[in-house]
């Protein structure tokens, strides 16, 4: 399985927090790669080259966001064009402007917050069309 690396513990004394926690020897078939965590975890998995780490990314089921730390800006590009998640960050992490668009591909959302995209949800358009009888004069 995973080895864990550091962390792992509970936080504090309230509520339901855990220390940033590192696992290394992730698998694809493990449930740690698979599923979104909402937390400070990090799992650590090696791949031979870009296309095989597109490929792999892309075999979840979800795709809320995703990040690359590179120096190359090519290969920045190639996966954040490659990889299935709404939002790509490069050299950054859980960077949100209220100006951009924020959400999910796959099952890991429904539509965009923030942003123009994220307004429309809370519109609706209507159209309406009116035939005005033309005067006699």
């Amino acid at each position: 399985g995973a080895n864990l690396q550091c962390g792992g513990k509970r936080a504090g004394d309230k509520g339901f927090f855990i220390e940033p926690t590192v696992f290394t020897d992730v698998q694809d078939d493990m449930r740690i790669a698979q599923e979104e965590i909402f937390g400070p975890v990090m799992q650590i998995m090696k791949f031979k080259d870009v296309d095989e780490l597109i490929e792999r990314a892309n075999k979840t089921i979800y795709g809320l966001a995703a990040s690359v730390f590179t120096k190359n800006i090519d290969k920045a590009m190639t996966v954040a064009h490659g990889v299935r998640a709404g939002t790509v960050w490069v050299n950054c992490y859980d960077v949100l402007h209220s100006q951009v668009p924020f959400g999910g591909f796959k099952q890991s959302g429904n539509g965009r917050e923030l942003g123009e995209y994220g307004l429309q949800q809370y519109s609706e358009v209507k159209t309406i069309t009116i035939q005005i009888p033309e005067k006699n004069s």
